[in-house]
């Protein structure tokens, strides 16, 4: 799939300042080219004008945001006119017989470029729309006009102060994810200003997971004293973790600095505080109610271990070591594939409870109830059923795929012996 950006003439130094705008912590041109490759972009046809410097164009192909396992191609017209024939006829060479028309301003994220219908045009040049190579070269002005740029559901056309803060609002507001529950997306409304704020700074993602955790450490401190105030304490400074869990991720998207290992380092981090809150409880509890809260608490932790051992065995067999954040989903589907087995319709149904931007809530509610005592075996007996049944989905979905890699690098190694 081709992109085709078009940087128009800059004439004053507005236009340059403009070029180079960060917007959520990218440079604005940057963050153009790195969507579209995002997007599934095999090339992206930078054009250029003649009468700015290439050298800046050959900066912002060297951002760190910009990856390179596709082809950024940057070509140098003159006064190159949407609506003009001729200045697509200059192009006639370079472009492939369908690509996407991508204004160099246009703030958005992939998945919105990514589903961009084919069969119905834009009718403006400020947004994008996918082109024929054919009505390119013919009547390119053909039911399009010019509009000024306004905030819509898919982005932002940024061509001033004002709207490059309503893009940031844009990507804060839409970057969590589709699979996000009411829980979670309550969660990151609250982190809205915050990662607003975050973004125009040089904080990166993983400082902010290291944060979640420093914050899990005196949440367990403060269950661990063993009183109802002390667990109230503890309960909202968890809340607190878990909001930074959802701002690390938020963070990352905004600033195109998500990466297989912050998916890791995060999911880590996630496997710590519950291993910290489990702990912290236990303590607590110990104190309160005398050594028989040892017992169970042993059985949590053993069993909480057991789990996120298991479930970071599936990820790994779920999705590619590239893309990580593909295992939920991709667990999602294979359940719903399977809704005829009971099991997994059951597990499909619950697995949402127990995600961390859903558990917070609920051991903020148990613990000002007073229900610690009841979320302490509730969790007890979770995690070991967690465990069990990860155990059983990887024998029932990922061990097949396991099995046919398995022999085909044993028909490979024959057929070197053979040879």
């Amino acid at each position: 799939m081709q992109f085709v950006v078009v940087v128009p003439e800059a004439i004053s130094g507005a236009d340059y300042a403009l070029l180079a705008r960060k917007v959520g912590g990218v440079r604005l041109l940057a963050r153009t080219l790195a969507t579209a490759q995002r997007a599934g972009a095999s090339e992206v046809l930078l054009v250029w004008p003649c009468g700015m410097p290439v050298q800046l164009a050959e900066a912002v192909v060297r951002s760190p945001q910009v990856q390179r396992k596709s082809t950024i191609r940057i070509l140098e017209v003159e006064s190159f006119d949407p609506n003009s024939r001729s200045s697509w006829m200059s192009l006639a060479g370079y472009l492939e017989d369908q690509f996407v028309w991508l204004p160099w301003n246009w703030v958005t994220f992939a998945r919105e470029l990514a589903k961009l219908p084919k069969d119905q045009p834009s009718r403006s040049w400020a947004t994008p729309t996918w082109i024929s190579k054919t009505s390119a070269l013919s009547d390119p002005s053909s039911g399009r006009r010019d509009l000024s740029p306004m905030p819509s559901s898919a982005g932002v056309g940024v061509t001033s102060a004002e709207t490059a803060r309503a893009a940031e609002r844009f990507l804060v507001e839409r970057s969590g994810k589709l699979s996000d529950g009411i829980h979670t997306s309550f969660n990151r409304r609250l982190c809205r200003a915050a990662v607003r704020w975050l973004s125009q700074t040089s904080v990166t993602p993983n400082a902010v997971t290291f944060g979640g955790v420093i914050v899990a450490i005196f949440s367990a401190i403060a269950f661990a004293r063993g009183n109802y105030w002390s667990y109230v304490a503890g309960a909202l400074l968890f809340f607190l973790a878990g909001l930074f869990d959802e701002m690390d991720g938020m963070l990352a998207r905004v600033k195109l600095a998500d990466s297989p290992l912050g998916t890791y380092l995060e999911s880590h981090a996630d496997s710590l505080s519950y291993l910290l809150l489990f702990g912290g409880i236990t303590i607590g509890l110990y104190r309160q109610y005398g050594a028989w809260v040892l017992w169970v608490g042993g059985l949590l932790l053993i069993g909480a271990t057991l789990a996120l051992t298991v479930t970071t065995l599936q990820r790994k067999r779920a999705a590619a070591p590239d893309r990580p954040t593909e295992y939920l989903g991709n667990f999602y589907r294979k359940l719903e594939d399977d809704s005829s087995n009971w099991i997994s319709r059951a597990v499909r149904q619950a697995q949402g409870f127990q995600r961390r931007g859903i558990l917070i809530h609920y051991v903020v509610i148990f613990t000002v109830l007073g229900g610690l005592p009841v979320l302490f075996f509730l969790a007890t007996i979770g995690s070991h059923l967690t465990w069990t049944l990860a155990l059983y989905f990887n024998h029932r979905f990922f061990r097949p795929a396991a099995k046919s890699r398995s022999s085909l690098m044993q028909k490979a190694a024959a057929t070197r012996e053979t040879s």
